[in-house]
């Protein structure tokens, strides 16, 4: 009793029940033992060559199908994808996707057709490829579409979440195009960035799109039109990666702030004057990947160079943040994949998936975060209907303007319906590609080094030889000229 009223004396009327301290909440929550189980070494994937490039991506898709990882390759880009069920040791010569003419800066799977997979490459290019059934039983080189639309290398790809055949690519030319694949023409272009894009993310029906940028400023734009209807100049608090947080109309970045250390920051997305929280985490250098769960409220961040990965439970009212526990693994990662909902293992009450890669190992480790139950039944509690494999919208119709929240699904079954969903490549001619009235294609600037020398000797080449057809043709001139001579000097002519 004393110490109650030393409280309400302390601090005025006892907070209400959606006002009481992270504490109460920490104790009441169903994910509050949430913990990390590694795969045996038998159900990773070793001797994988991952990447070596230093670019702040995952390099890393993964699907209920297959995992597509990028490799380090010597000339070009390329990428593996292995099924899912092929687990152990990966051959040296293991068939790879190697189209690109530059490395593979991002690789992404359509939501909707499982086989679908887009990748983008320092080339400039954005390319999609089908993957055969049973995966890759020879080097790939010729893609369903390429895309070219960019004059720098492009560094990030995204899917609309709801519609089928729309894609986004943000490029180092500043600019984000938005693909509708069943034609294979941009349709629209991003133009309000001023320096390279670093993250992009989008709300649950894809009406809205945020962006951060290394011009330190954190956007919120309708796609469609290009407006940007909320920025934030973020001179404190350096933000690197954002995410929406499904319905909650929240923005969730991480960053770096003012004393260089890592830090989270939580938004209103209608009022980005000034974050609602900022939260620092840790004293390292690396960045902090930010992943969403909209069925959990599960935050997790993943420390690139570190192998920890955080995970909170989020909320509406203060204090919105309220941290669970650390998975904690002396193996840094360099990117995650994560395995969509309906790729989960309900039966073992997994409710998030990560494929770690561990660089210096060359393994890709799948990591589940479990919640332990002691009924061997389904937990609805912990499955709600979760955004399934069936597109909401067209191309034409998100153009039109109609936007539609994703058809949702049970988990309750267990995941095995195939989509039915088919990709159509459009035929392309060779044409001039002309967005808000700029043709992307015209005095396109140079690409990578690799085709820059491959061009040069390429020239080189081709002057050689016209110097040596040039050369057998003056040739040819002067023994004319002598037989005409010697036609005009014979007896005959006198």
């Amino acid at each position: 009793m004393l110490l109650g009223r030393w409280s309400a004396l302390s601090h005025g009327p006892s907070p209400g029940p959606s006002q009481m301290s992270w504490r109460p909440q920490y104790r009441s929550s169903k994910f509050r033992n949430v913990y990390g189980k590694v795969a045996n070494r038998e159900h990773c994937f070793d001797g994988i060559p991952i990447t070596k490039n230093v670019h702040d991506n995952h390099f890393c898709a993964v699907n209920a199908r297959f995992l597509a990882i990028v490799t380090e390759s010597a000339g070009g880009g390329s990428f593996l994808v292995i099924p899912l069920e092929q687990t152990g040791r990966i051959e040296p010569n293991y068939p790879k996707v190697c189209g690109h003419q530059g490395n593979v800066l991002d690789i992404k799977w359509n939501p909707f057709i499982d086989n679908i997979i887009a990748s983008c490459s320092e080339d400039t290019s954005v390319r999609i490829w089908e993957i055969p059934e049973g995966g890759l039983k020879r080097n790939m080189t010729e893609a369903l579409l390429e895309l070219h639309g960019h004059s720098r290398r492009v560094g990030l790809v995204e899917w609309h979440p709801t519609t089928n055949n729309i894609l986004f690519s943000a490029g180092y030319d500043y600019k984000v195009l938005i693909w509708n694949l069943d034609v294979g023409e941009p349709v629209k272009m991003i133009d309000c960035h001023s320096d390279v894009i670093l993250c992009m993310s989008f709300n649950t029906d894809g009406s809205l799109l945020t962006t951060t940028c290394k011009d330190k400023k954190l956007r919120v734009i309708e796609p469609r039109s290009g407006r940007v209807l909320q920025e934030a100049n973020c001179k404190n608090h350096r933000v690197n990666r954002v995410v929406f947080l499904g319905n909650m109309k929240r923005l969730l970045t991480t960053g770096v702030s003012r004393w260089n250390t890592r830090q989270i920051a939580l938004w209103d997305q209608e009022d980005l004057s000034m974050p609602l929280i900022e939260e620092e985490i840790d004293g390292l250098s690396g960045l902090l990947f930010p992943f969403y769960d909209a069925d959990t409220h599960m935050l997790y961040l993943a420390g690139k160079g570190d192998g920890n990965i955080r995970y909170y439970e989020i909320s509406t009212e203060k204090p919105y943040l309220s941290y669970l526990m650390e998975f904690r693994s002396p193996a840094p990662q360099k990117g995650l994949g994560v395995m969509p909902k309906h790729g989960l293992d309900v039966s073992a009450c997994e409710v998030f998936r990560f494929y770690k890669l561990v660089t210096l190992k060359g393994l890709i480790e799948p990591i589940s975060m479990i919640v332990p139950r002691r009924s061997d039944s389904y937990q609805e509690d912990i499955y709600p209907m979760t955004p399934g494999t069936e597109p909401a919208l067209t191309p034409d119709e998100w153009l039109g303007g109609i936007n539609r929240d994703p058809v949702l699904m049970s988990l309750k079954e267990g995941y095995k319906k195939s989509s039915k969903m088919v990709f159509k490549a459009p035929i392309k001619e060779k044409k001039s590609v002309v967005v808000n009235g700029i043709d992307l294609l015209e005095n396109v600037p140079p690409r990578t080094e690799n085709e820059l020398l491959r061009m040069f000797f390429r020239q080189q080449d081709e002057i050689r030889r016209l110097k040596e057809e040039l050369a057998q043709k003056d040739i040819r001139i002067r023994q004319l000229q002598l037989e005409l001579k010697n036609l005009r000097n014979s007896p005959k002519n006198c």
